[in-house]
């Protein structure tokens, strides 16, 4: 035990150090794909070499290529960063090493999951009798509530589709929001329904699905329908008006599936819950923990409505299978065999923060996003495209140049964000919105702090008059 003590011990070292030191290293990856490759291949050898002298060499060889994704001035994509408690309880998961499916094979893990999943509806506002499942991410979220809707809506039609199958089944529509995330046309391809089967629907200028729309696609066909809405969309932050869309779908008979990501949490929040109001009376939920609850990756949250479709569509009986009748077993409800605990980090993440620790965080990403938002959009030579909603905006960076084009707008833009990724104080990643090129601004760690915020002004400033500078020279 002496040698896995001092491994573990150099593994919790390496560890501190690379925390403590967020906020002075670059954001971005400072070292390049081959540097890494040749600092890596070190040759399959014969023999192996000591524990600790390996976990040594992993950290130097990958030396430069994290990203700060931790800290709190990753603005890219919606990533946020683990909590201590959830982060140590995450090490507790690998160190107890259960396979978290079953009760037997776990029942500690079992149980806190059956618990975590409990707060999880409460905090959201979600119905208590609903039915939920930690999967890997919102993408098997969605998988998974989708699978539900595909068992409910078929058993509608008297096919039972997880003996039948889809060949020869009942068409089912997908009525979308044109700005769905990606993950969702996967999930169809994944459940066989195939990315035909998805109806896209023009949203309005603010991005959100109006309600006319909607109604005008409802009737454009009689096969039954899963409408899926958003909450909120990565670029904007748009919030459907569900109060008005839930009802009018399940009007029809069709199941409202909520892509519910990160916005899904703005109910924890008596600040911005007025903006999901309505959300709760959806079939299905899908969201993530590792945005706005910070637990380590790995965690989505999928939530039905349907308890009796959701174990039809994910359940299993084998044989060498122990089930347990006073306790969950968490793989009739989710569709992993093998899986880690990831009720735990959920857990430790709910008691270490309460109710006002999770909204304190939604209303300080928020309001960081607005700061940022407005104070890069309001630097000369930037324009703010999309105020922030939610903690999501975009900005554009104009080209100097005297006419210059909106392709040379859409390039500068992209080389701005480039260079401010390279200078390394912050991380912001490219998007497009409307035709255009923009640089997207998320936040969703419980890190970001105000000057977090000031650091990333000063930063994207001086890039801008630098590249200013250089157009100038050029020219």
């Amino acid at each position: 035990m002496s040698e896995m003590r001092a491994v573990l011990d150099r593994a919790r070292e390496h560890a501190v150090a690379f925390l403590e030191g967020l906020d002075n290293r670059s954001v971005g990856a400072t070292a390049t794909a081959d540097m890494l490759r040749t600092r890596l291949a070190a040759g399959l050898a014969d023999r192996g070499i000591p524990p600790s002298r390996v976990i040594d060499e992993i950290v130097k060889a990958t030396e430069g290529g994290h990203l700060g994704s931790a800290g709190g001035r990753f603005f890219a994509w919606v990533i946020g960063g683990a909590l201590p408690s959830a982060l140590a309880a995450d090490w507790l998961v690998s160190t107890w090493d259960n396979n978290a499916v079953l009760y037997a094979c776990g029942p500690a893990s079992a149980v806190i999951e059956e618990i975590a999943g409990a707060w999880v509806k409460d905090l959201l506002g979600l119905p208590s009798e609903a039915s939920f499942a930690f999967t890997t991410g919102c993408q098997m979220a969605h998988f998974t509530c989708l699978a539900a809707a595909r068992n409910a809506l078929l058993r509608q039609q008297s096919w039972d589709v997880e003996r039948r199958g889809l060949t020869g089944a009942p068409r089912i529509r997908v009525l979308a929001n044109q700005h769905r995330h990606g993950s969702v046309d996967r999930a169809l391809r994944f459940l066989g329904f195939g990315t035909d089967a998805l109806e896209p629907i023009a949203a309005g200028a603010d991005a959100r699905l109006p309600a006319r729309a909607l109604k005008d696609a409802l009737q454009r066909g009689e096969a039954p329908a899963i409408v899926i809405l958003n909450a909120a969309d990565l670029n904007v932050g748009a919030v459907d008006p569900f109060s008005e869309l839930v009802s009018m779908a399940r009007a029809t008979g069709a199941w409202v599936h909520v892509d519910g990501a990160f916005g899904l949490w703005a109910r924890t929040s008596p600040l911005h819950r007025h903006k999901v109001a309505g959300i709760e009376e959806a079939d299905s939920w899908a969201t993530d923990a590792h945005k706005w609850l910070n637990t380590p990756k790995d965690i989505g949250i999928a939530i039905v409505k349907d308890r009796e479709a959701h174990r039809a569509a994910m359940g299993i009986t084998a044989a060498y299978i122990s089930p347990n009748e006073e306790a969950r077993d968490q793989i009739d409800w989710t569709p992993d065999w093998t899986r880690r605990a990831r009720g735990i980090p959920v857990y430790a993440a709910v008691r270490e923060l309460g109710r006002e620790g999770i909204a304190a965080i939604v209303d300080r990403c928020c309001a960081h996003a607005e700061a940022l938002a407005t104070g890069i959009g309001g630097l000369k030579g930037a324009r703010l495209v999309a105020p922030a909603t939610l903690n999501q905006a975009l900005v554009r960076f104009l080209d100097p140049k005297p006419n210059a084009t909106e392709g040379e707008h859409d390039q500068f833009t992209l080389d701005m964000v480039a260079a401010i990724n390279e200078e390394g104080t912050a991380f912001f990643s490219p998007g497009m919105w409307g035709y255009q090129r923009v640089m997207r601004i998320s936040v969703v760690n419980w890190r970001t702090s105000v000057r977090d915020i000031q650091l990333t002004l000063d930063a994207v400033s001086r890039v801008l008059s630098r590249r200013h500078e250089q157009v100038f020279d050029k020219g």
